[in-house]
């Protein structure tokens, strides 16, 4: 029966594969819309037969991506430094840094320290854990103006927290708890985001666009105006993702006990763990004033896993018992950027926002402001990086929806707010996705399911407070 099934499992990933490959063939020798160069419609082909490969499981993430680099070098859709480009993003450094110096926290005890506590006193369920997570996000972000620094700080306690209730990253264990808060995980960083003027870079791009519309972001009204928005979510997601998307183990009363005696058995903070802390504290400190120091906040990831290092925190030995997860992440994850940014320079993304600018015209202001979101928000699929999406697209549906009437103010937050909560929606739409999706306890696959549904739970919550964002800025 067993081999009857796996050769059925076969079958239909080899037919799925097929599926693809033909498809990607029909449409690489087929025309773009009109505007389109042959060589953005073949990348749009390409990008798209990556995304579908990952969303059916006919291919792993990492060799579709390389397949894709392959295809582009040898057509010469794209010159090889160009091609090569992602790989010397420095964000890209920044993903990797955070990703090793966030194991120093689970190799010093610390994550494990940081678990046990969290564990002991909201450890009664999983959905309290979720909630938890939630909660630390919201608090660290204003000071940590980088979704994509903050995975690194959240990721090697909820690594830690699954690993301490029984659950590795394998797929005969990784349901029990971790996959669950690792998606929480995702879904907290696209709230936290949109709460704070200073959870994510690309809201000062955001601001300083608006300014040139008429509309001023401040701390304070950015604030008070995606409170309501992001404090219903903070009260669904957790909630509403475990309906959807349930750990195997639910109830951890007997793991909160046990908890609360391991944490009095680890006694005082050890010397790895005090280092530990003080090089992240420092970490968070550098992060949260790189704009006011100008800081590359690749640097501050540099500097603390240099740190880590040479105290003997991390050593370069442990580089070995790695599964080598940074590496495909960083190397699958350049390979999208890439390609997203190059739809972009190529035109492709402009000639169709265009295409779709003109249909808004003719509707009541309303209905363009509500087709607007929709597409900034969903369009995003074709995109890695929520800053580069805000530069492409931002100016152009803000000038579109004033065009159509809509309110400005209320365009110009909904759409910045748009650009923080759509960052679940892929596994490559955030950086800050990317620890987490590494980390084996969930699969691309699976966070573009329910990635999508966070997104929607998101959209109808940031809509159903339109009347609210309208009442604040007028």
């Amino acid at each position: 029966m067993e081999n009857k099934h796996n050769i059925g499992t076969n079958l239909k990933k080899l037919s799925t594969r097929i599926i693809i490959v033909i498809l990607g063939l029909f449409f690489w020798f087929s025309t773009g819309p009109q505007g389109v160069s042959m060589e953005a419609w073949r990348l749009f082909v390409l990008f798209m037969s990556v995304i579908l490969s990952v969303l059916t499981n006919a291919f792993p993430i990492l060799w579709a991506t390389i397949v894709a680099l392959l295809v582009i070098l040898t057509s010469g859709i794209l010159p090889p430094s160009t091609a090569f480009s992602g790989f010397t993003q420095s964000f890209m450094l920044l993903i990797v840094t955070a990703f090793l110096a966030a194991k120093a926290v689970i190799r010093s005890g610390l994550g494990r320290r940081v678990a046990m506590w969290l564990i002991s006193r909201f450890g009664k369920s999983t959905l309290h854990l979720a909630y938890c997570i939630f909660v630390t996000d919201l608090i660290i972000a204003p000071a940590i103006p980088s979704n994509t620094a903050r995975s690194g700080i959240l990721f090697p306690i909820v690594n830690a927290l699954a690993l301490d209730t029984g659950s590795l990253p394998d797929e005969k264990s990784r349901k029990r708890t971790g996959s669950y808060i690792m998606m929480c995980s995702i879904a907290s960083l696209s709230i936290s985001s949109a709460l704070w003027l200073t959870g994510m870079a690309g809201n000062f791009i955001a601001a300083e666009i608006a300014k040139s519309f008429g509309v001023t972001f401040t701390f304070f009204n950015w604030l008070l105006t995606a409170s309501l928005p992001c404090l219903m979510a903070l009260a669904l997601l957790p909630y509403l993702i475990q309906r959807l998307y349930p750990p195997e183990i639910k109830d951890t009363t007997e793991v909160m006990i046990s908890a609360q005696k391991t944490l009095g058995e680890l006694g005082p903070l050890k010397r790895q763990e005090w280092i530990t802390l003080s090089v992240f504290a420092l970490m968070i400190a550098l992060w949260g004033l790189s704009g006011i120091l100008h800081i590359s906040l690749a640097l501050v990831g540099i500097l603390g896993l240099t740190a880590l290092f040479v105290t003997g925190v991390y050593r370069f030995t442990y580089l070995k018992d790695e599964k080598g997860d940074a590496l495909e992440t960083y190397i699958w994850f350049s390979i999208m950027y890439m390609m997203s940014t190059q739809l972009n320079e190529l035109g492709f993304i402009q000639v169709i926002s265009q295409e779709m600018s003109g249909i808004f015209l003719h509707f009541h202001w309303f209905y363009s402001y509500l087709l607007l979101t929709l597409v900034y928000v969903f369009v995003h699929y074709l995109f890695v990086s929520q800053t580069a999406h805000l530069l492409a697209l931002y100016a152009i549906f803000l000038e579109v929806a004033i065009q159509s009437n809509v309110p400005a103010a209320l365009m110009a937050f909904m759409l910045a707010f748009a650009t923080n909560y759509f960052s679940a929606i892929t596994p490559q739409a955030s950086s800050s996705n990317i620890i987490f999706v590494g980390s084996g306890y969930i699969h691309p696959g699976e966070v573009y399911k329910i990635g999508l549904f966070v997104t929607i739970i998101n959209l109808t919550i940031f809509l159903l407070c339109t009347p609210w964002i309208i009442w604040i800025t007028t």
